[in-house]
């Protein structure tokens, strides 16, 4: 092993012990969220602004506008690592043209053609300073310290030769919650990342997608789009792996209402849904409820995690809002994010889920069933069941663990599969072996 191998690998068993042990009280964390807010930072930079003379909406999706390479950095510490950062063409949910960025870590060590890993992070944030681009560059605090973490986590395939993207999948203006857009702008960044010289990855490598709780979220739908907005990408997407996955948003919502850990997203995602989709989800709201979309307008789900035990539905609405079905836009809105509805992935995948929400205070919905305190097991199934039927190879595990606990068993199992991917070797199958799951109809609203 060389100097800068033995380094890094140092450097990545520091973050992932430091990451493991500290404990950090929830008025420090909302105090320290308020002040990263208050200062500048990386996002600053004037990197992250398009000035060209031609229109954006007439720039191809995925078209390099920027490139630079940066210091590969931990809560503002340089590892002995560089990333290249690319400024690309994407859009946002509605359709606009919008630009992102993606980071791109070349393997320390290449062995053979280029591969590319494409890592969606779970930062999971209203603030666009948390989003993995800025963290790399340098930023630092407790929502940073997510994508931060991560390096740890798919440090091994870097190891192994691979090529890792991490595209600031919320977009941004951190569209938290707003599923397709994650979709999109992964997909784009896959794009840019084949033009951009400075990568090494050429327009041939082979790309496996893999990304737990929200980075599942962003590889799902990059996956399940990518035949229909980006055939290009598509056909060089070898597998995708996913865990404590985020399959029908409107089940979600009656799901961790008044839980005692993961209440808190639920106005974050009022929040993000308002802000992608441009509708104004607070005019639903009582004065209690308002006041709380307006203090967690830039929460990261760090801030919002424990901090709101209890919280339901129906104690931050006016009463004739009673349940979101009552609530038209939120219908509409939700029902264009349920996984599989309108598209199908075309290569193998493999989905983790757990089932023992209990741990993390999230009893069993009386319709819907458990799930891992936070994604519902039945929905997942069901969708697993759904692309086994549309001929898509689906290896499927479920653990009787939270969602924080099952992704220390899923992430082993689904690097090994990935791996196995870029292979000759077949992708295992348990389509016959998946019990049946929840219905993934739409909601009806209720007026």
């Amino acid at each position: 092993m060389n100097r800068r191998l033995g380094a890094l690998v140092s450097a990545l068993a520091v973050t992932a012990l430091g990451a493991g042990t500290a404990v950090v009280p929830a008025e420090a964390v909302s105090t320290t969220a308020a002040t990263a807010v208050a200062q500048a930072g990386p996002l600053d930079d004037p990197f992250y602004d398009y000035s060209g003379a031609t229109p954006l909406r007439d720039v191809p999706p995925g078209t390099v506008l920027k490139t630079r390479t940066v210091p590969y950095s931990v809560q503002g510490v340089d590892l002995p690592l560089e990333a290249v950062q690319i400024l690309y063409r994407t859009r946002n949910t509605i359709g606009r043209p919008a630009v992102n960025v993606t980071s791109v870590v070349r393997p320390v060590v290449p062995l053979g053609d280029p591969k590319v890993i494409s890592y969606q992070s779970f930062y999971d944030s209203l603030n666009p300073a948390d989003q993995p681009s800025a963290a790399i560059a340098g930023g630092s605090g407790i929502g940073p310290s997510i994508a931060n973490v991560e390096t740890a986590l798919f440090a091994p395939m870097l190891l192994a030769g691979y090529t890792i993207n991490i595209a600031d999948t919320e977009g941004q203006r951190a569209d938290f919650a707003s599923s397709t857009e994650y979709g999109y702008t992964t997909l784009d960044s896959l794009r840019a990342i084949a033009q951009a010289p400075a990568t090494g990855v050429g327009r041939r490598a082979p790309v496996g997608l893999i990304g737990y709780s929200g980075g599942a979220i962003a590889s799902e739908w990059a996956a399940e789009l990518a035949h229909d907005y980006a055939p290009d990408v598509a056909r060089r997407i070898v597998g995708t792996a996913i865990g404590g996955v985020f399959v029908h948003p409107g089940h979600n919502l009656h799901y961790v209402d008044g839980s005692l850990v993961w209440a808190g997203v639920l106005p974050m995602a009022l929040i993000g849904l308002s802000r992608s989709y441009h509708v104004d989800l607070a005019r639903y709201a009582n004065a209690k409820g308002k006041a709380l979309l307006q203090k967690m307008r830039s929460a990261s789900i760090t801030s919002a995690l424990g901090t709101h035990p209890g919280l339901t539905w129906a104690s931050i609405v006016k009463p004739r809002y009673s349940t979101p079905e009552s609530v038209r836009p939120l219908v509409t809105i939700a029902n264009k994010l349920i996984m599989g509805r309108f598209h199908t992935p075309t290569a193998p995948m493999f989905i983790g889920q757990g089932t023992g929400g209990v741990l993390e205070g999230t009893s069993p919905d009386e319709k819907l069933g458990n799930g891992d305190g936070v994604m519902v097991a039945g929905d997942v199934r069901a969708l697993a069941r759904r692309y086994c039927r549309r001929g898509v190879s689906v290896s499927y595990k479920q653990y009787p663990l939270s969602h924080v606990t099952a992704a220390a068993v899923w992430a082993p199992q689904a690097y090994a599969w990935l791996l196995g991917r870029f292979g000759d070797t077949e992708a295992p199958s348990s389509c016959g072996d998946i019990k049946p799951g929840n219905s993934l109809a739409p909601l009806k609203y209720v007026g």
